[in-house]
């Protein structure tokens, strides 16, 4: 690599590279390792550089000068079907899993809003999904790992083995190590539907009593009107769902509808966003449906359609996802909603989730309280506009979320993850602060 002889990987390519939010995009070296057995012998003699997976973190998390792609591991090493213990390496996407794992009556503990992510890259943004209040995060399920580390040494880590390494690695947004392998305790099933229930809301506290109600149901989520304002403020679509015991296992099914280019930023202006809000809140004509669907479109509606990013024009987008403490956070979201309203910065993607108790990871995202996500499409005015959203958050004691972050301050950032120190000095006692660095890291003063 580079010329370096003690820096041991199978090839390198130059190419550009961004995160899903294709903001920033950045010329990088990618190097790549494609066996767990062979791992780069001593990564501390050559550039700071950081793992990549399918790129799908929003920002740049996973992006530097030098990256270190993870998709030539991508093997299931064992499958125990009796206990569901699923051993395989760092690359392997959770779709990829899902294809040998469902069949057979097990599903993924916890799932991001996407299957096109890796196994890696699920832990060390320690992920979390529409079921965090009863299920906690990714790294809750993972029972080991393995981790390399900046001298070419690769150690075994768990709730018990090297336990502060394995939590500062559950959402460490690689910075501890490469991930070389995951072994993760999945969840029996009883086929591969979900039985739906949709209840419309009408304004904020009306959802946000909704989700207190079903607290016991498995999985919740909701869609959140962001233009509404005044006593429609908030208004919204729940989503509740939990496993269907019909014992029918249909693999979820690829479809071929996609974006074939850029769309020009002038479509998806104040007016066509608040045409679909409209629109979306609309079709739901009762107060409550119940259907029974595939567990693909409940969980991962958007991976119906390929590369859909590129609605958002060649300059990308942001999504800014924070959580806010369920003390105080209904004002806290009252406050955000009417500022992005205000500001006409519609979202066509506001989605609110119920957050259950945070765990130990120092960089694990979630609290208990709300967490809402919300897309923007890049423009000057935009990075401004998400400073005024941090003040917000910052003072109701929430914060924003690593995997989706693009811009976030250094001081925003050690406000809201008051762990960061204990963190670094992990770091440091490695090596892994030199090692491994991401644009992001640099930005936040890790």
């Amino acid at each position: 690599m580079g010329g370096n002889a003690s820096r041991r990987v199978d090839s390198e390519l130059a190419m550009e590279i961004s995160g899903w939010g294709r903001y920033p995009r950045i010329q990088a070296t990618l190097h790549e390792i494609n066996s767990v057995e062979r791992p780069p012998q001593d990564l501390s003699q050559g550039p700071p550089l950081i793992a990549y997976g399918l790129g799908r973190s929003y920002g740049d998390s996973a992006l530097n000068a030098h990256v270190l792609s993870t998709r030539g591991i991508a093997r299931i090493i064992h499958f125990d079907r009796e206990a569901g213990l699923l051993t395989c390496e760092a690359g392997l996407s959770l779709a990829e899993a899902i294809q040998e794992i469902l069949p057979r009556g097990w599903f993924l503990p916890v799932t991001p809003g996407t299957r096109f992510v890796t196994m890696g890259g699920a832990v060390a943004a320690d992920v979390h999904g529409k079921n965090h209040h009863g299920a906690g995060c990714f790294g809750a399920h993972v029972r080991e790992l393995s981790l390399l580390l900046p001298n070419g040494d690769v150690v075994r880590c768990s709730p018990e083995q090297n336990s502060a390494l394995f939590r500062a690695t559950c959402g460490g947004m690689g910075l501890t190590g490469v991930i070389l392998t995951v072994t993760l305790q999945l969840l029996k099933v009883g086929s591969a539907y979900i039985r739906e229930t949709t209840l419309k809301a009408a304004h904020l506290d009306e959802v946000l009593a909704q989700f207190d109600e079903h607290a016991a149901v498995p999985y919740s989520v909701a869609w959140i009107d962001c233009l509404s304002t005044r006593s429609k403020l908030g208004r919204a679509i729940l989503f509740l769902g939990q496993h269907a015991d019909d014992g029918e296992y249909t693999l979820p099914r690829e479809s071929g509808i996609g974006i074939p280019i850029e769309l020009p930023g002038f479509i998806l202006n104040r007016y066509a966003v608040r045409l679909f809000q409209e629109l979306y809140y609309r079709q739901f004509r009762g107060r409550r449906r119940e259907r029974r669907i595939h567990l693909a479109p409940f969980f991962y509606p958007l991976d119906a359609i390929h590369h859909w990013n590129r609605i958002y024009g060649s300059r990308g987008f942001l999504q800014y996802q924070c959580v806010l403490p369920k003390s105080g956070g209904a004002a806290g979201l009252r406050k955000i909603l009417t500022r992005t309203a205000d500001a006409a910065l519609g979202s066509f993607l506001a989605v609110l989730k119920l957050f259950g108790a945070a765990n130990d990871n120092p960089l694990s995202f979630p609290m208990e309280g709300y967490t809402l996500a919300l897309d923007f499409k890049y423009h000057s005015a935009l990075l401004g506009f998400l400073d005024e959203l941090d003040h917000i958050v910052a003072d109701c004691g929430g914060r924003v979320y690593l995997a989706k972050d693009a811009r976030m301050s250094a001081e925003m950032f050690r406000r809201g993850y008051p762990q960061w120190e204990k963190f670094s000095e992990l770091r440091e006692r490695s090596g892994a602060d030199r090692t491994f660095q991401s644009l992001q890291s640099q930005r936040l003063g890790l």
